[in-house]
């Protein structure tokens, strides 16, 4: 007998025929001998109207109200799916986060967890119990409810495997997989077997939304087995470990891109010391996130800077630029959206020069230019504008060999077996 958690993203329980699919899945699990914990997303579509209707009242409602509002969708998830659990024959209990014991820091929309005390899903699970935990939230030793972010439930996924000692964390969605790139773009994107923490940790963090990073992070760190899989059939996933098997000849094992991307650009700053430590501390005191950063030239003791920030904290990030600017004066601030952040990822590309060169020549002939360059080790990426972001993304898959004779999956029919 083994321990599982099993995870389902919105689209898994988009409706109440998925969700009946889902219940059925999880009573096999636990048929076959297993006992079984599953965490879900909120259904469908429903965090996103949460959110409109909290703006059509509020244009900036606070972040405290907004974590209050957006734990009820996955609320209605744990209690249906029990439900359905319980129409066909099997015993399951539904826990918020909080009930499920995730302790959280005290930073609404975006807190990391502190601590899990498991014991109440622990003893249900002892009962002969399926239990279904609600994903992405939890609450402060205060009190106060709290959510992770988006994609957060992948989170409580692998915290939850991590904190019971769980054999498994299979991460259910509407991919049969971790692609080499995004099958919605790419039809015959290749199907990854396995993928080491570290690539998917980068590809997570650079946009490929299959899994969260901060799961990744946690996966890796307490060795949890990870696999993503999807729940409309019953293929093998991609596992995801320490170490995996290098494909001879395979230099990047995969392709992400970020839509959210925005540059901004400080013209004519005093070079002098201290200048960049003013202004990124700034930032991260209003909690930005800075990603790739360039300086020119200097120019008769001025110099030019730019970064690139999340494009929903664009007009924040400004914001901020412009209060600092008595302290530290410039001649201009800048933004400009429109913009991708392409990326290729491979273990192999470390020992295999002339890697990124291929990316950039490929990327020209496509006839875009690149804004701003950002490498590692494992990893290149290049901000581009975004109105060819299908065509660059297809040259690349092909121009690195990733290209699979057979189409990939999304979504579909659930295979009967």
């Amino acid at each position: 007998m083994a321990l599982y958690v099993m995870k389902f993203g919105g689209s898994s329980v988009g409706d109440t025929e998925r969700m009946q699919r889902v219940a059925r899945r999880v009573v096999e699990k636990q048929q076959e001998g297993h006992q079984v914990m599953v965490v879900v997303s909120a259904m469908g579509d429903t965090t996103d109207d949460l959110i409109d209707q909290a703006k059509l009242l509020n244009p900036n409602p606070p972040l405290r109200e907004m974590d209050m509002l957006m734990t009820t969708g996955e609320q209605i998830s744990i209690a249906l799916l029990a439900m359905a659990i319980d129409a066909l024959g099997a015993k399951a209990v539904s826990y918020t986060g909080w009930q499920a014991g995730f302790r959280t820091e005290a930073e609404h929309g975006r807190a990391r967890i502190t601590d899990i005390k498991p014991d109440r899903v622990q003893k249900s699970l002892e009962e002969g119990n399926i239990v279904i935990v609600a994903g992405f939230q939890g609450m402060t030793e205060g009190g106060e409810i709290t959510t992770f972010g988006r994609g957060g439930s992948d989170t409580t996924a692998v915290a939850l495997a991590a904190a019971t000692g769980a054999d498994y964390c299979e991460i259910y969605t509407d991919v049969d997989g971790i692609y080499s790139t995004d099958p919605r773009i790419v039809k015959n994107a290749r199907k990854l077997n396995e993928i080491s923490y570290d690539e998917m940790l980068e590809l997570a963090n650079l946009g490929a939304a299959v899994l969260h990073p901060r799961a990744v992070e946690y996966a890796k760190h307490n060795k949890v087995r990870l696999v993503v899989r999807s729940s409309f059939n019953y293929h093998e996933g991609t596992v995801v470990k320490e170490e995996v098997n290098m494909e001879q000849g395979v230099v990047v094992s995969g392709i992400a891109y970020d839509k959210n991307v925005a540059r901004i650009s400080i013209l004519g700053v005093s070079h002098v010391p201290g200048v960049l430590a003013k202004v990124f501390g700034s930032l991260a005191n209003a909690k930005i996130d800075v990603d790739i950063i360039v300086q020119s030239g200097v120019t008769d003791g001025k110099a030019d800077f730019s970064f690139t920030v999340a494009l929903s904290d664009c007009d924040k990030a400004v914001k901020v630029l412009e209060s600092i600017r008595g302290d530290l004066p410039y001649e201009n601030v800048t933004s400009e959206e429109g913009l991708v952040k392409v990326s290729i990822v491979g273990a192999g590309m470390v020992s295999h020069p002339g890697v990124a060169a291929q990316m950039f020549d490929v990327i020209s002939k496509q006839g875009v230019n690149i804004v701003m360059v950002s490498t590692s080790e494992i990893k290149v990426s290049c901000v581009i504008d975004g109105s060819k972001l299908n065509e660059v993304v297809t040259a690349l898959h092909t121009a690195y060999g990733l290209d699979a004779e057979s189409t990939a999956f999304v979504g579909g029919p659930q295979d009967r077996r």
